[in-house]
């Protein structure tokens, strides 16, 4: 599919397919996104020190916390961009292939 952009000032919200827009606030648990990575993050527990680093950097919100500690990762919303490895100072979340 290709979109005709020459109009693209006068679009409205119906103009896209609703994968393209936001139609609310507060809407992103809504859409499960997961689906869309090609690499995944395995977190090994044993070696997390619960720094929670790896919470803070990820745009998901995918990092899973109870009571100041990483519990697990929400695979429906992570995307695989691999942040949360690439900042774990322990190497306790690794990427790993999807398994389609």
């Amino acid at each position: 599919m290709s979109w005709d952009f020459t109009d693209i000032q006068n679009w409205t919200a119906k103009d896209h397919p609703s994968a393209a827009t936001i139609p609310e606030a507060g809407t992103a648990k809504r859409y499960k996104t997961g689906t869309w990575r090609s690499e995944k993050p395995k977190w090994i527990e044993e070696e997390c020190s619960h720094c929670l680093i790896c919470w803070m950097f990820c745009p998901d919100s995918a990092i899973l916390v109870k009571d100041g500690k990483m519990v697990a990762i929400d695979y429906d919303h992570c995307k695989g961009c691999g942040i949360c490895a690439t900042e774990c100072p322990r190497d306790a979340i690794v990427m790993i292939a999807e398994e389609k």
